[in-house]
């Protein structure tokens, strides 16, 4: 088990996709964390909270990710970290109404606690984060 393993992160992009992930995981958490701070502690209704928790959580994996999954293609310069961070921007801010609209769904009619659907919209909309991301911000 433990060679299969270290052939597949071997392998640039099995690397690539495992780091993306765990950066994924700790922006989940901390998005999570933001949208219950939000929702519970503010009283802010729990669309836009998620929305804004959304966009802190897009920055945040963006540079984690130029630093450490794309590292071999970061963004250094001042414009390319720019340019890296609204491109980010768009392909996860084109991710919003997709996850905020699962939240709902999975709210309204699925019966979900906003906590438990926020992860399954979470899940559900980091695949196409993934593919856009990589071909795209860090193509």
């Amino acid at each position: 088990m433990a060679s299969r393993c270290n052939r597949l992160l071997a392998d640039p992009r099995h690397r690539r996709l495992s780091r993306f992930f765990v950066v994924g995981a700790l922006a989940a958490g901390l998005q999570t964390l933001l949208l219950w701070t939000f929702v519970d502690v503010a009283g802010i209704y729990y669309l836009l909270a998620s929305v804004v928790a959304i966009e802190i959580t897009i920055v945040t994996q963006y540079f984690f990710n130029n630093a450490w999954t794309f590292q071999n293609r970061s963004h250094e310069s001042r414009e390319s970290l720019l340019g890296g961070l609204v491109r980010t921007n768009l392909v996860r801010g084109s991710a919003i109404p997709l996850q905020t609209g699962l939240l709902f769904l999975f709210v309204q009619f699925g019966g979900l606690a906003y906590l438990v659907a926020n992860a399954v919209a979470i899940l559900v909309s980091g695949v196409y984060r993934y593919v856009l991301d990589a071909h795209w911000t860090w193509g």
